[in-house]
């Protein structure tokens, strides 16, 4: 089975008509992962695929944005009869299983441990489902975060989550087919911390990626203008993340 990526949604930093916030359906070998599990993104994961089949959820990090739907996961799993045959393991910062617990009001997530099975990410993880290869690398946000690589068969996606620049977005993008990157901001202020990229520093990051898949724009930019500055930093072909399109590679 080739590798491949479906959009299920790209908007930041709150849903939009038809724009649900971050998510987005991995396939490839034999294994099926949810990578962000943004507001509206659970839905659209419906229309391709029965979430109880899935091989993992992976998890950037817990902003809202890019993790909220685990919540519509659980009320699917747990009493809409969507019940997995066995625990589904979720990649995700250290905290997701307290926070999730602690929305639904329990002390703990081990009411959940029938459904989903919670392992922690860190700088370097590796895991393998069938012949999908998951690889986290640590990047630079204002909570703990991490990009993804994910090889199989000799196709390689990377996808940068939230960040800024970091030395661990090139590194992630280089030899990939197609790095998914954010462009979230129009520009950096001053001496803010950078946690988010401009399209500018997509194309830099992407520069070894065959290539640049734009994803995330943020409410101060449009997608066309987004696109328009990542192509013309970018080498390689430049495109724009859309809802419900998939890429095969």
């Amino acid at each position: 089975m080739p590798l491949s990526l479906t959009v299920l949604g790209t908007a930041s930093p709150h849903p939009r008509p038809g724009r649900p916030c971050s998510g987005y359906l991995l396939r490839g070998g034999g294994a099926e992962v949810w990578v962000d599990a943004g507001p509206g993104t659970f839905a659209e994961l419906q229309r391709h695929t029965d979430p109880a089949r899935l091989s993992a959820i992976w998890i950037s990090h817990l902003h809202a944005d890019h993790s909220a739907d685990l919540l519509a996961a659980v009320q699917a799993f747990v009493f809409g009869g969507l019940t997995p045959p066995a625990p589904i393991p979720v990649y995700a910062p250290r905290d997701c299983a307290r926070r999730l617990a602690g929305f639904l009001g329990r002390p703990d997530a081990g009411f959940l441990s029938g459904v989903l099975d919670f392992r922690p990410l860190h700088d370097g993880h590796a895991v393998r489902h069938w012949n999908l290869r998951l690889t986290a690398r640590a990047v630079a946000h204002d909570i703990e975060a991490y990009g993804l690589r994910a090889e199989c068969q000799g196709s390689v996606l990377a996808y940068s989550g939230d960040s800024g620049p970091c030395a661990a977005l090139p590194e992630l993008a280089a030899g990939a087919d197609l790095f998914l990157c954010e462009a979230t901001i129009d520009r950096h202020r001053g001496s803010e911390r950078q946690v988010h990229l401009t399209p500018e520093d997509a194309a830099a990051c992407a520069r070894g990626a065959r290539e640049l898949l734009v994803t995330h724009v943020g409410p101060t930019l449009t997608r066309e203008a987004a696109l328009q500055r990542a192509a013309a930093g970018h080498p390689g072909r430049t495109s724009a993340a859309l809802e419900g399109v998939t890429r095969t590679f």
